[in-house]
């Protein structure tokens, strides 16, 4: 008669499983279904709300769809008129501007701000202060800068009652509303900055910039030499985060300026993927122009990444 050899293993509350040899263990079994049962909600999540919906948005690229009724596969007529669209090129070059000075300039003052607040005893405080508009809905924070963005709103007035002129029109001049924009998305995003760079500065040793300081570094010196170096790291993630989020602008341009703008100064990717999908109803050039928006994301990141072996540091 045939006898089967039996192994067993210890669970995690102190009892033993018996399995065949060469079989999975029981209690392993059981902590793969409780792994998946508490992956299942993102999982699922994931799916219905981001892979689901980007495979739909590829798929309405190439069709002519207004949000009923059958789809009508055209091909690439959606992106070739989307290419020639003026208003999508408006949009596209809005987008990069903002992109170009908000990152750079919203980064710089960050790191400038997290430098001065690592020199003070109660950086807490101070730190939560600038964190404040960051847990701020973006659509209150919006809706105050209009008000102190009006022409006869409180900054208008300071600048009139200092200058003795008349205030600049911030929301109705073609020529200032992108820069209004800009500078109300480094102000909402400078807190998450200075936050995060604060944390970056934890890694500057006091040994070294002791150091710099025998050796007879200024201030500045030691900014541009030691602690940009070593913060360089730390840069490179945020301006890769800040480059994809301020391609993704919205919610300030459509509540700060309404419909983009004078002359459609404030038009950004995703107010005209917005405009001409939810508004006009062109679902199919709506998918083409998110999917120019994709891959104007990715190519930037790539850029990014190629030259970061040019100035990041990284500690061996």
């Amino acid at each position: 008669m045939m006898t089967t050899k039996v192994s067993s293993s210890q669970t995690l509350w102190g009892e033993r499983s018996f399995t065949h040899k060469g079989s999975e263990p029981t209690w392993r079994k059981k902590d793969k279904a409780w792994a998946l049962f508490f992956l299942a909600p993102q999982s699922i999540g994931i799916l219905v709300f981001t892979i689901l919906p980007f495979v739909f948005a590829f798929i309405l690229a190439f069709t002519d769809w207004n949000g009923f009724g059958p789809l009508k596969f055209i091909g690439f007529d959606n992106f070739k008129s989307q290419i020639t669209d003026p208003l999508f090129l408006r949009a596209v070059v809005n987008t990069l501007v903002i992109a170009l000075v908000t990152v750079p300039v919203g980064l710089f003052l960050a790191i400038v701000i997290a430098v001065l607040i690592n020199r003070l005893q109660h950086k807490t405080t101070y730190m939560i202060l600038f964190f404040a508009p960051v847990v701020t809905s973006a659509v209150a924070v919006a809706l105050i800068w209009q008000q102190l963005l009006r022409q006869d709103g409180l900054l208008s007035t300071i600048i009139s009652r200092l200058f003795r002129t008349t205030p600049p029109d911030w929301l109705n001049d073609p020529r200032l509303t992108l820069l209004a924009v800009c500078a109300v998305t480094i102000w909402s995003s400078l807190g998450l900055n200075v936050v995060i760079f604060q944390a970056g500065l934890q890694n500057v040793s006091p040994t070294v910039l002791e150091a710099a300081k025998i050796d007879g570094a200024g201030n500045l010196r030691i900014f541009y030499s030691v602690i940009l170096p070593i913060l360089s790291p730390t840069i490179f993630f945020q301006s890769v985060i800040a480059f994809i989020s301020s391609l993704q602008t919205f919610d300030i341009v459509f509540v700060l300026v309404k419909n983009a703008g004078p002359d459609n100064a404030t038009r950004t990717i995703v107010y005209h993927i917005y405009d001409i999908g939810i508004q006009k109803g062109q679902m199919g050039l709506s998918s083409a122009a998110a999917i120019f928006l994709l891959i104007l994301s990715v190519l930037i990141t790539i850029m990014q990444f190629g030259f970061e072996k040019k100035w990041v540091h990284y500690d061996n």
